[in-house]
């Protein structure tokens, strides 16, 4: 690649973008399966019986003079389960243009509370090949065209009052074959203190992102929502905060932007395949075409780090493609060569385990961009005053995730008093888990619960 992406002189430590390897997509199905609400993004014709809709009504000038697009969740703004490059775009704007969009809850807003885990199971048998997420989109970029960079920044979440968190009985998660009962909890999320309460006495903070944030890909056809890949999607990063940025590679003219998968908080891990998962009542992004940097992988930027990432359906070569990805950026970055950028991403790269639920498991990195601004390295095998903690080491690393990942539902379990399956959830929403020391015979997985989140009970 020719030149540096993104790194402001003024940074001295600071982030560059650069290419990588392209991950391999799964083939998209055949056929659909048939939906029984109306075909989406009829709003590019117009409603039935009322006319097309006016773009023009979706844009109001703020007191500043600057204009926002307005674009609600509604059965003709989504699609729930897939992409299609082929979707007529509910929505157009210019590079530099910010959008105030809503989401809906999974399934066209049908997991809500009082839905039953039997009906949500339901969901799922009855749309094989579909995934769960109601997508809100896709937006059409003007001036966006393949090869370019999308950047999409995010300025503000809001989310709903209630959230869910769920486990299939017997299909998906981690562990479908231990868990062949299943359950669903619905909570409330008091957004003046910015926490819910999981159970009596367990408080977890809200740290909203949006699960799924994606562009097409450049294959066409129709694909489900559930694997990420290099048009970003499915994620699951819970470090893509407000305040974060996604730059993504454009595969198609348009870029075409989807969003969905809300969550107001997840676990390093996801393990029981769901988050905290809830809608959004705005969240407000601000997209960005940026030309003559190419770029070949996803990557997202903090305050203080840069964020590399990789996707497998094996977790040892998501790992090998996370590393790859994070010694090439600090080879550009530090301008030093491949096996010194090697040993400093020991020193300053921080990667944990992203989610294992979503087909291909992911693993990203934080690279700070001053070395004072190191994210959290420690990596005990013990338990700590911060953290119980679960560490598993072995050859797969597959396995050292399996292991340190049902250690702490033991743990929880026995030492806590947990029901098993609260300690599923719970695990899912708020366990930590680390990549730790990584070698052709050895690779550490330290899963890390904050005891930060026991509190007296009521």
């Amino acid at each position: 690649m020719g030149s540096n992406l993104f790194v402001p002189a003024a940074l001295g430590f600071s982030g560059a973008l650069i290419a990588g390897a392209a991950l391999a997509q799964t083939a998209p199905p055949a056929a659909a399966p048939a939906s029984p609400y109306p075909p989406t993004a009829t709003i590019a014709n117009g409603y039935p019986g009322v006319g097309p809709a006016d773009n023009k009504l979706r844009v109001t000038t703020l007191p500043n003079g600057k204009k926002i697009h307005v674009l609600p969740a509604t059965l003709e703004t989504t699609q729930w389960g897939w992409f299609d490059n082929a979707q007529a775009p509910v929505l157009r704007v210019n590079s530099g243009d910010t959008i105030a969009l809503e989401t809906m809850m999974h399934s066209h807003n049908q997991v809500v509370p009082g839905t039953t885990i039997e009906q949500i199971k339901k969901l799922r048998t009855d749309f094989p090949g579909r995934g769960p997420h109601t997508l809100t989109g896709p937006i059409y970029i003007e001036e966006a065209q393949p090869g370019d960079v999308l950047k999409v920044t995010l300025n503000k979440i809001v989310p709903r009052a209630y959230a869910t968190n769920f486990n299939v009985p017997g299909m998906f998660g981690q562990f479908p074959s231990v868990y062949q009962d299943g359950q669903v909890k619905y909570l409330y999320l008091d957004l003046d203190k910015m926490q819910t309460e999981f159970l009596p006495g367990i408080v977890l903070p809200l740290k909203p992102f949006p699960g799924t944030l994606a562009v097409a890909r450049k294959e066409p056809g129709r694909y489900s929502s559930v694997p990420p890949g290099e048009f970003a999607g499915n994620m699951d990063i819970r470090d893509f905060v407000a305040g974060t940025s996604l730059y993504v590679p454009v595969h198609v003219p348009g870029a075409l932007l989807w969003t969905g998968d809300s969550h107001a908080g997840q676990g390093n891990g996801e393990i029981n395949l769901t988050a905290i998962e809830t809608a959004y009542r705005e969240l407000n992004l601000t997209v960005e075409v940026i030309k003559g940097k190419p770029l070949d992988f996803p990557r997202i930027e903090t305050p203080k780090s840069w964020i590399t990432m990789g996707f497998d359906q094996d977790l040892n070569n998501a790992w090998a493609q996370a590393k790859a990805q994070t010694v090439k950026f600090l080879a550009e970055q530090r301008n030093v060569p491949a096996d010194q950028a090697e040993k400093l991403m020991a020193g300053v790269s921080d990667c944990r385990v992203s989610q294992v639920v979503n087909v291909k498991k992911g693993i990203h990195c934080l690279n700070p961009k001053n070395a004072r601004d190191k994210e959290d390295m420690e990596r005990p095998t013990k338990e700590t005053a911060k953290y119980y903690v679960s560490h598993v080491k072995d050859a797969d690393l597959n396995k050292a995730m399996n292991d340190a990942s049902m250690g702490m539902i033991k743990l929880l379990e026995s030492e806590k008093k947990i029901a098993r399956l609260d300690a599923y959830g719970l695990a899912s929403v708020a366990m930590d888990c680390r990549v730790g020391a990584v070698s052709d015979t050895e690779k550490n997985v330290h899963c890390l619960m904050p005891k930060s989140i026991w509190v007296a009970k009521r």
